[in-house]
């Protein structure tokens, strides 16, 4: 019998096998999308293969072909790349098609037809995004009547309010169908609204003059085209490591312009397309409207017509944050990696992939050519090319030959309050905020710590206000009606007239946030035009809106969390400062200083890129702290000789491969009973293997989120093989596991919360 191999969207590591009827055996090919019975449903999967076989017991046969046999939806190459993305990440190959897909394309078939729930999709508008609104209530028993993920969304919903389909699923798989059956019980509203308008297409595309290039800018892009052109052999994986300014992003649209010319196609990934609309109108004043700009703000119906285009050849250039990954480019020739030391290129939910890590292979098994870049290169980076994988490009100095800006340490220990009466806008930086002002100058001031106050303590007990879901403190939050709010599961609240402990009513506000920051700015110079870049106000185009109002001048103050270290070039901010440097380096985790090191040589860049230099203020409790001391004197090398000393003797990446295998349950003991199962199964296995720790059980640095009890696992080795190995039994052993606890696999962890 004629058997077809398909990868179905659901959470299941297996592959799944279907019958070909005679009217189909001629049409189907790998890449395929065909829509197949599976229980109940039918589900849009991807044919894998066609085999001579025997049946499996109870086989069923493929409902119907959706794509012309020229043209599947995945080509080859992508489908290929997608193998290895689920294998290394010991993920269900469906859940990495999931990645890939659009919407429109992976929904099943019967799903498609459902005139309301499916309303953004099926054409009422083509800007038209569903929003689901938490009722009064329901019918009797209906709450009772309520279960897994319907259960956690409904929840969700209750605590933070309204949200949209696109945003409910980024967390839960199944979230329309739950939704929906929310409905169905009244405890939801379903609502089609206009989306706004795509803030990257909104506008046309406005050519710019091409710059003439520095020497090392036109040594790199020489070094790229020579790459693109060549055959296979030589190193074809580069790091762009260029100081904040030198000019990467032109040396990024040479190579681009070349691979077009050799008929390649390109892949730019950037850590956040929201925070980037300099990056993106720069490719399309160079290219037009030859680009496809991937971000959350599509429509499904854009989506499809996004794949649609780079599918068909139409479009060869696609840019996007990490999930641009799975572009399906034709011809791909390039994969560019802008900022690639950014942890956000480590997805952290369903399929853990390392965006960077994958480009690299990606760009590998089409035989094209990497490019890394960053002003502060990660370790793993560094190490390539120390091991002769990867070729270096420099670019020392910036592109207009402007100085590099001075940075200052301030010693908050030495620090009484400044005249505000908050010794975080010490003396210097206040008058250095006084200076600037004077001069018509702008001024970025970055602390990464949103709301008003971090938490609010009782004077008389000490008792912390605390979510009831998670072990963290609850953030005042001024500007959203004085309310305390949990920045992990968005549990909202009152704040409490008393002590919940002691019921005694003096409550302070502990700490700083951009609110606060921004409120005492506002009072300290009153004529000064303020704005605030977070995520309580980073919403559809705002991130935009914001940026255009510093660059036109409309704007004296930026405050901001590391949104406003991106890559942003603001030539009018001359002042920089950091409020608190120390923030990063107080977490639990390996990478804490070479985080912190990074943030504040990011914020720093952005001071004195334009006609004016630039002075940067950092105020630290610890001012001898290396990555802080390193980052003062712009001594990137300094510190990556130091760090890599430090992780070669503590066996951490990149001297090792590291895997976390977390476990969770609403009950403790059931939790750290399973993480102990897995230990074992991981230590029985690890015995055998030469170089290999299993580290662990322990609770997670968050013992408690969202309800459910977190503990650990590390599994530490000397090379991957072993690894795998010991990984491969662990995620089998996850199927003896009771259906009430969740363990995940998280190979390469970035965050280790």
């Amino acid at each position: 019998m004629l058997l077809v191999d398909v990868a179905l969207p659901v959470p299941l590591a297996r592959i799944f096998s279907y019958s070909v009827p005679p009217a189909l055996a001629e049409r189907i090919v790998s890449g395929m999308r065909v829509v197949c019975p599976f229980g109940s449903r039918r589900l849009v999967g991807v044919a894998l293969g066609l085999r001579e076989g025997e049946p499996p017991p109870g086989v069923r046969a493929v409902a119907e072909t959706l794509d012309d046999k020229a043209q599947p939806t995945v080509p080859p190459e992508l489908l290929s790349f997608m193998r290895e993305v689920a294998s290394y990440y010991l993920a269900p190959l469906g859940e990495v098609l999931k990645l890939a897909l659009p919407p429109l394309d992976r929904k099943t078939a019967d799903a498609l037809r459902e005139p309301m729930l499916f309303a953004d999709k099926k054409g009422l508008s083509s800007r038209k995004i569903l929003w689901v609104v938490p009722t009064a209530g329901g019918g009797e028993g209906s709450d009772a009547a309520t279960r897994g993920q319907g259960k956690a969304i409904l929840a969700h919903l209750r605590a933070a309010g309204e949200s949209s389909i696109a945003r409910l699923e980024e967390t839960w798989s199944n979230a329309r169908a739950a939704c929906k059956r929310l409905e169905e019980l009244g405890l939801v509203r379903l609502d089609a609204r206009d989306a706004p308008s795509d803030p990257f297409f909104s506008e046309e595309a406005r050519p710019e003059p091409v710059p003439e290039l520095t020497p090392p800018q036109a040594d790199a892009g020489q070094a790229l085209e020579e790459a693109l052109g060549a055959a296979s052999s030589g190193t074809r994986t580069f790091l762009l490591d260029g100081v904040t300014g030198s000019g990467k992003t032109e040396v990024y649209l040479r190579a681009i312009r070349a691979a077009r010319e050799r008929k390649l196609g390109t892949v730019v990934l950037v850590p956040e397309i929201a925070l980037t609309p300099q990056l993106v109108a720069r490719f399309r004043g160079r290219f037009g409207d030859d680009v496809a700009v991937l971000h959350s703000a599509l429509t499904p119906r854009e989506r499809h017509d996004m794949w649609r285009r780079l599918r068909s050849g139409e479009v060869d250039v696609a840019i996007g944050a990490r999930s641009a990954l799975f572009a399906p480019v034709g011809n791909l020739g390039l994969v560019v990696v802008d900022e690639e030391h950014d942890p956000s290129f480590k997805q952290e939910e369903g399929v853990r992939y390392h965006a960077r890590d994958m480009a690299i292979l990606r760009a590998h098994r089409a035989g094209g050519v990497c490019v890394l870049g960053s002003a502060t290169p990660s370790l793993e980076s560094e190490h390539l090319v120390r091991g002769g994988r990867a070729r270096r490009l420099l670019l020392p100095a910036r592109a207009r030959a402007q100085a590099m800006p001075t940075v200052e340490i301030v010693d908050l220990r030495r620090m009484g309050a400044g005249p505000t009466g908050d010794k975080r806008i010490s003396l210097p930086l206040h008058r250095a905020i006084e200076k600037a002002l004077e001069q018509g100058e702008q001024i970025i001031l970055f602390l990464n710590r949103r709301g008003f106050a971090p938490s609010v303590r009782c004077t008389a007990c000490g008792h912390l206000a605390a979510c009831p879901s998670c072990s963290v403190a609850l953030t005042f939050h001024k500007k959203r009606g004085e309310r305390l709010r949990c920045h992990y599961c968005d549990y909202e609240c009152a704040v409490p007239s008393q002590c919940e402990k002691c019921a005694a009513k003096d409550l302070s506000l502990e700490g700083i946030g951009t609110e606060k920051l921004e409120e005492s700015l506002g009072l300290a110079f009153p004529t000064a035009r303020i704005a605030r870049l977070d995520r309580d106000v980073a919403t559809g185009r705002t991130v935009d809106t914001i940026l255009e109002r510093v660059r036109s001048r409309e704007v004296d103050i930026l405050v901001g969390t590391q949104m406003v270290t991106k890559g942003h070039d603001l030539p009018h901010v001359t002042l920089v400062g950091a409020i608190n440097a120390d923030a990063a380096l107080s977490i639990p985790d390996f990478r804490a200083a070479e985080r912190a090191f990074h943030l504040l040589v990011q914020v720093a860049g952005r001071a004195g890129r334009g006609d004016k230099p630039g002075r940067v203020l950092v105020q630290t409790y610890a001012p001898e702290h290396p990555a802080i001391e390193f980052a003062a004197r712009h001594d990137t090398k300094g510190f990556v000789e130091r760090e890599l000393a430090d992780r070669r003797e503590l066996r951490y990446p990149p001297y090792s491969r590291l895997a976390l295998v977390r476990v969770d349950a609403e009950d403790e003991a059931l939790a750290l009973a399973a993480t102990e199962t897995l230990a074992t199964v991981a230590r029985d296995v690890a015995s055998g293997e030469k170089g290999v720790d299993v580290l662990g059980p322990a609770p997670a640095p968050l013992p408690r989120l969202r309800l459910r009890f977190r503990f650990r696992l590390m599994v530490r080795a000397a090379d991957r093989a072993a690894l795998r190995r010991v990984l491969v039994a662990v995620d089998a052993a996850r199927s003896t596991l009771s259906k009430d606890v969740r363990a995940v696999v998280d190979v390469d962890p970035v965050q280790l919360l």
